[in-house]
């Protein structure tokens, strides 16, 4: 497995910590509105990611964590009239659903922020206690210029930061550093948390450092990933604070992924050109949904149109089209499942070994497809070479995380499939319309 590392700025081997063990955490979302398309381009590509390691023997602990304390929440839950907690836990239902319908893994662990506090109340005490954190009228800030290496993320040099920039909250001219970030905010607003400082709530910033540092060993794991807005100032900050009390920069390999266009301008509010997952995957569907985003190296850019969606479809649609009429031809001649064609299988999974190349990977699929459809067409067919590629198909699809599933049918199903085709090498076409319109109601042709 070779991956660019945003860390180092190269494409690196990659060697984890523990052998045939890979730890990943993935940036989740603070949770005060349903997931839009952009927050799903993660999800798919670390899932990828994670199926990869899985097929190739690894085991894999996945942990994706929850933002559930945040102003953004405060003031939807305002709007909405209902609790914080109501809102949260309302749209992480709706987060979940998402993955669900999209077939994505659960996470290992899927940390929230409230569930962490005792934690994160701690990892600052710590700071404090090393003179990396100081506290003032309450709130407790991080001094960025006691780590040298700070920039060694993002490139971006402590001298040529903006005052605030590195921060959600308000700068109160309290700070030693216009640099230096919130690790606790002193509030009399919204959920509050008691701490040594004040009745309040955690910087953003120490959330994701401190739910690593309680769930793996020393805070360090193998891949730390998210979106590229992520990378200055969040992930940088969480490198920071690792820094500070661990002495290393939480993950060997940093990853990032680009963000989605839409029609070649950026989703945004203000452009009213925010798609909700929920919606594009009702109308789509999983595999089409997919399909588009794993069409483009994720570390470029996305662009979302109308004709780039009706290529995808007719990719797919290749792909569903042959394993439906294998399947049939498998079930009407009573064919056992055959062990798929792990050569095949590889070539794939080497694609997506390459900095996870998914564009190769889905040509790969439709080369199989080719391939299937072949023997498919072949007058003396071969029911073992068939099976064996239909498998591999499958196998393929699965590995990425499609969902293909051809449907099973039962006997009367079966019994009106064969006299179709029996009608139709009759040439008794009444008949054979007649049984064809019962099979598309029916959704098997």
């Amino acid at each position: 497995m070779k991956l660019f590392n945003t860390l180092t700025n190269k494409k690196e081997e990659f060697k984890p910590l523990k052998e045939g063990e890979v730890s990943i955490y993935v940036c989740g979302p603070t949770v005060y509105n349903y997931v839009h398309i952009g927050n799903t381009r993660p999800m798919i590509v670390f899932d990828v990611l994670r199926r990869t390691f899985e097929y190739q023997g690894n085991k894999v602990t996945f942990v994706s964590n929850f933002t559930d304390v945040d102003d953004k929440i405060i003031k939807a839950a305002k709007q909405e009239g209902i609790s914080e907690k109501e809102l949260t836990d309302k749209y992480i239902k709706a987060y979940e659903d998402v993955r669900r319908d999209l077939n994505l893994e659960f996470p290992t662990y899927a940390p929230r922020v409230t569930e962490t506090m005792d934690q994160i109340i701690a990892f600052i005490e710590k700071l404090v206690e090393k003179g990396y954190a100081y506290e003032v009228e309450g709130d407790v800030y991080f001094r960025v210029s006691k780590v040298k290496e700070y920039g060694e993320l993002s490139g971006i040099k402590i001298e040529d930061l903006v005052a605030g920039a590195s921060e959600r909250v308000e700068d109160k001219g309290v700070k030693e550093e216009s640099t230096d970030f919130a690790l606790w905010k002193k509030t009399d607003e919204g959920i509050q948390f008691d701490s040594p400082w004040s009745k309040g709530r955690p910087g953003w910033h120490t959330e994701c450092v401190v739910m690593i540092n309680d769930i793996f060993e020393n805070g360090r794991i193998d891949i730390h990933g998210g979106g590229q807005d992520l990378k200055f100032p969040h992930h940088e900050n969480e490198i920071a604070q690792s820094r500070a009390l661990n002495g290393h920069p939480i993950a060997d390999t940093w990853m990032h992924n680009q963000m989605i266009n839409i029609n070649n301008e950026k989703m945004s509010k203000s452009l009213g050109n925010v798609i909700w997952a929920k919606d594009l995957i009702k109308e789509l569907g999983c595999n089409v949904y997919k399909w588009f985003m794993l069409s483009s190296h994720y570390r470029n850019p996305l662009n979302m149109t109308n004709e780039i969606i009706e290529g995808v479809k007719k990719e797919v649609a290749k792909v569903e089209n042959v394993l439906k009429q294998t399947s049939l031809y498998l079930q009407i001649n009573h064919l056992k499942e055959s062990d798929y064609n792990k050569e095949t299988v590889d070539r794939m999974v080497n694609a997506l070994s390459d900095d996870l190349n998914t564009s190769l990977a889905l040509t790969e699929i439709l080369n199989q497809v080719k391939v299937l459809n072949q023997v498919m067409r072949v007058k003396e067919k071969d029911a073992t070479v068939i099976s064996k590629e239909y498998q591999t198909l499958l196998k393929m699809c699965d590995v990425i995380g499609f969902v293909f599933k051809p449907k099973q049918l039962d006997d009367e199903e079966l019994a009106t499939y064969k006299k179709w085709l029996d009608a139709k090498v009759e040439k008794d076409f009444g008949k054979a319309d007649q049984y064809r319109d019962i099979l598309i109601k029916k959704g098997i042709i």
